[in-house]
C-alpha cells in the first residue's frame, strides 16, 4: 500500500455498553473528510445511527466445516469414533454448530466420503453515510475468525482512505482485549479508551491501556457517565496521571443520549444537551492531539 496520508483513531472499551458507539457517531458528525470503520463485528451497531446506504455487499468465507457425501458413506462409524466434538449424529449428518472444522473425520474416512468446505461466516459491506463512507461487517451466529473479519474491514477502510484522499479513519473497535481488538489496533495513530466510573470499568481501562502500551500506541481516556460515581471517576483520573495517560474529558449521564438513539442520530446532532457539549469538547481535544 502506498504511503498513508491519514490518521487513524481507534475507540475502545474494556467491555460492551460503555457508550463507545454513541461517541464514535458523534465524532463522525464533527470530523471532516473521514472514513468510518465498525470493527465490532460480533455486535455491530454503528449502522443504527449512521443510516447507511449499502454500495457493496460481500460474503466472508473463513474456516472449514465437514460435509458427508451420503452416496459414498458406508456408515462405518470411524468418523464418529474420532470426532472429539461429537458433531456427527447417528444418521451421519454433521452438526454445523458443533463441528470445529479440524478435518480429522475427512482425513481418516476410509471411503473418502467427507469433504472439508470453506464456511460462509458472515458478510461485510461498504456503505455511504451522511458523513462519508463506512466499512462494516456482520459475523454469523456461532462463527469464529472475528479477528480475520476485523482485519478485512480495516484493510478496506485504508484502501478507501487512499482512494478518496481522506485525512481520518475513525474506528469503532470491539470491546475487551482479545484478537479482534488487536486486529483493530494495527496501524492506529491514537487510541481513545471509553470507560465508566465503576471498579470493573477501572480494571477494564487498565487492561486496554496495557495493550495499547504494548503496541506503543498513544492513548487517551474518557469517562462516560462520570457523575454516577464521582469517587471512582477520581480514582480513574489518579490512575491516568500515574501512568502519564491523558484524561481527555468526562461526559455526564444524560437522557438526551437515549432519545437521540431512538431517533437514529448521534446526541451531537440531536441537541445541545450537556452530554453533547462534553463530547464536542472531547473531540476538539482529540483532534488537536492528532495534529
Amino acid at each position: 500500500m502506498p504511503d498513508k496520508n491519514y490518521k487513524q483513531i481507534v475507540v475502545l472499551s474494556g467491555k460492551g455498553g460503555t457508550g463507545k458507539t454513541s461517541i464514535v457517531a458523534s465524532f463522525a458528525s464533527l470530523a471532516k473528510n473521514l472514513i468510518l470503520a465498525d470493527c465490532d463485528v460480533d455486535a455491530a451497531d454503528l449502522h443504527l445511527v449512521m443510516d447507511p446506504r449499502t454500495l457493496r455487499r460481500e460474503e466472508f468465507l473463513a474456516g472449514y466445516e465437514a460435509v458427508v457425501n451420503k452416496e459414498l458413506c458406508t456408515e462405518c462409524g470411524k468418523c464418529r469414533e474420532l470426532c472429539r466434538y461429537r458433531a456427527i449424529n447417528g444418521n451421519f449428518f454433521i452438526d454445523r454448530i458443533s463441528c470445529e472444522g479440524c478435518g480429522v473425520c475427512a482425513e481418516f474416512c476410509p471411503s473418502a466420503a467427507i469433504e472439508m468446505r470453506e464456511c460462509l461466516s458472515g458478510e461485510w459491506f461498504v456503505s455511504e453515510t451522511r458523513y462519508g463512507p463506512m466499512v462494516h461487517a456482520r459475523l454469523g451466529i456461532a462463527q469464529e475468525n472475528s479477528g480475520k473479519l476485523v482485519t478485512l474491514v480495516r484493510n478496506h477502510a485504508r484502501q478507501l482512505a487512499q482512494e478518496r484522499d481522506s485525512s481520518l479513519i475513525l474506528v469503532d473497535g470491539p470491546p475487551g482485549i482479545g484478537c479482534p481488538v488487536i486486529a483493530s489496533l494495527t496501524g492506529a495513530t491514537l487510541v481513545l479508551v471509553i470507560t465508566e466510573p465503576t471498579l470493573s470499568g477501572l480494571h477494564d481501562m487498565e487492561r486496554v491501556l496495557s495493550l495499547a502500551r504494548f503496541f506503543k500506541i498513544p492513548s487517551m481516556v474518557c469517562v462516560n457517565k462520570y457523575d454516577l460515581n464521582l469517587e471512582i471517576t477520581e480514582k480513574i483520573e489518579t490512575q491516568c496521571r500515574g501512568q502519564e495517560v491523558r484524561m481527555v474529558g468526562t461526559i455526564p449521564y444524560d437522557h438526551a443520549v437515549t432519545r437521540a438513539q431512538i431517533m437514529g442520530v448521534s446526541v451531537v446532532e440531536y441537541s445541545s444537551a450537556p452530554a453533547a457539549l462534553a463530547i464536542r469538547t472531547i473531540w476538539e481535544e482529540v483532534a488537536a492531539a492528532l495534529g
